[in-house]
Formats: C-alpha cells, structure tokens, sequence
C-alpha cells in the first residue's frame, strides 16, 4: 500500500529553504511558481498519498501516475491532486512552467463549512486532468498571479480571497470536459468509506448550540453500519491511507474552528455541541488538533 506523504516532507523535498508558512486557521494554504520549487538535489516525488491538496497549472511534456492510470500530456493542463489517491507527477522536459496551489481539507470547512472531497476532480475515480485552450489557459494563470500577488500581502482577510480564487478554478473546470475519463470501480472498501464520510458530514454543519452530534468515535459508526470495528478501520485505511479516528478528528476541529471563528457561542456550549462532557476535554483535544487553544484563535 503506498504510504502517505506530509506537506512537511513536501516542502523538505522541494525547497531548499521551507516556505514561509501561513497563520493558524489559514488550512495551511500556499502558492507558487513551478519554477521556484525543486531543489536541485531533491530526489524523485514518490508514488504515494498526500495529505494536502493540490491544484497545478503546467505547460509542457508531464506525465502523472494517478491511482492505477499513467497519463502523458503536452500542453497547458490544469491538475487537480487529493490526499484519498496516491499519485506521482513526473516532468518530461527542461522547459516545464506553471504555477500550483496546496491547501488541507480545512481549508473550506474551517471558513465554508462545506468539504470538497465529493467534487468531481477531488473525488477517487473523478477527473483530475484538463487539457485548456489558449483562453482557458490566461484565465487560469491570471487567478495564479493574483493568488501569488496577495499571499504576500497585509490584507487581513486575504485567505477568503485565496479561497474564492481556487473555488474559481474548480468551476473553469467543471465547465471543461475532462482530457481524460477515468472510471471507479469502487471495491467493498471504498463503498464501507464512501458511507462513513457520507454519515460524518451529515453531522454537520452545526447550526446551534442545542444541536450536538451522535456519533464521535470508529464504533458509533461501524455500529450504526452493521460493522465490526476493524472491518470499518481496515476499509478507511486502505481507501483513503488514514484511520477512521483521524478523519473523525480532523473534521470535529474543522468544525470547532468554525465556530470558533464565525459564531458568538461561548467555549462551552461549543464544547458540548461536539459532545465533550468537559470544556477542558474540549481544549486538550482542539489544542492537540490545531496547536492553539480555542480562546487563542478568537483573538486572531
């Protein structure tokens, strides 16, 4: 099974200095230029699973080893990358250019309160390639260039436009059809994963304090799924490269940070709506979760 890559040992692999890295709450966000990444002494990208996303503009020869597909393209392409396929994008020439994006899941929910994961080129089995016409091509790079231009930036709510700037090119291509078609044939496993994500995001969004979620734990769910515990962890590990804890955690501190950022609640009605007997159990977990405290983040 292919391990899973952080965006730590990313940027180890691909700079020579690490980025600057962008505040709490900002899920992780980045941009950049194609050719200001790669050190010349990095070793090959290897075929894995990611735990960010990753949006790409590159024109030239490229060839990406996606799931069980090999795709050669040559051209300008805009490439959509999810941490649920392991992949391997390759370079063919010298002359390679473009730009590209990397961003965590919390980059929506924490601030939308909508994931991406179902989108059809985030989604296994979806379409993350798209071959763009000269037109296409300007539209995207202009969206680049203004996301590189305000990263660097004061502007205080600059993360909300980077978002508005991505949703933009998710819908370019959703116009598009896709230069490749790729179909997913889902196993058992990837439909037990497919009905587990489903039930965690029907628990959300929160929309008050008296509203708290059932289910919390790997045996609330594979309980209300019929399911053994190892079955349900078995199924979401090798489907997605990440336990069953991790995805349930990962979504309550998205969550938590909602609310934290867009609601007057308090930390204790917070803490109960995502079913904390205690407010410190609460501010242990988010602590662990995010490295900030909750009352620190509603300072920011």
């Amino acid at each position: 099974m292919p391990g899973t890559q952080s965006l730590d040992a990313f940027y180890a692999r691909k700079f020579d200095k690490t980025p600057p890295l962008p505040p709490s709450g900002a899920g992780d966000f980045n941009v950049f230029r194609l050719a200001d990444s790669g050190s010349r002494s990095a070793p090959p990208s290897p075929y894995a699973r990611y735990d960010f996303y990753k949006v790409m503009l590159i024109r030239g020869k490229h060839r990406c080893h996606y799931a069980d597909k090999s795709i050669a393209f040559d051209g300008s392409t805009l490439l959509f990358f999810n941490p649920a396929v392991p992949y391997r994008f390759e370079r063919l020439d010298d002359q390679s250019t473009g730009f590209f994006c990397v961003f965590k899941e919390s980059f929506y929910t924490e601030n939308v309160r909508n994931g991406i994961h179902d989108l059809p080129m985030f989604a296994p089995g979806g379409q993350p390639a798209y071959t763009l016409t000269e037109k296409q091509e300007q539209e995207v790079i202009s969206l680049f260039e203004k996301m590189l231009n305000e990263i660097n930036s004061d502007y205080r709510f600059k993360y909300d436009l980077m978002r508005n700037y991505v949703s933009e090119l998710i819908h370019l291509a959703r116009k598009m059809e896709p230069s490749e078609q790729l179909y997913h044939h889902p196993d058992t496993n990837a439909r037990i994963t497919a009905i587990f994500t489903d039930l965690l995001e029907r628990q959300f969004p929160i929309e008050s304090p008296e509203q708290y979620i059932k289910m919390r734990s790997a045996s609330d769910f594979a309980n209300k799924l019929g399911l053994h515990v190892n079955h349900l962890n078995r199924a979401v590990r090798l489907t997605t490269g990440k336990t069953t804890t991790t995805h349930i955690a990962e979504r309550m501190a998205a969550e938590a940070t909602a609310l934290l950022k867009h609601t007057n609640w308090n930390v204790s009605e917070i803490s109960y709506s995502l079913g904390f007997a205690q407010p410190s159990h609460f501010t242990y977990f988010f602590k662990k979760q995010t490295k900030v405290t909750p009352t620190s983040l509603r300072l920011v």
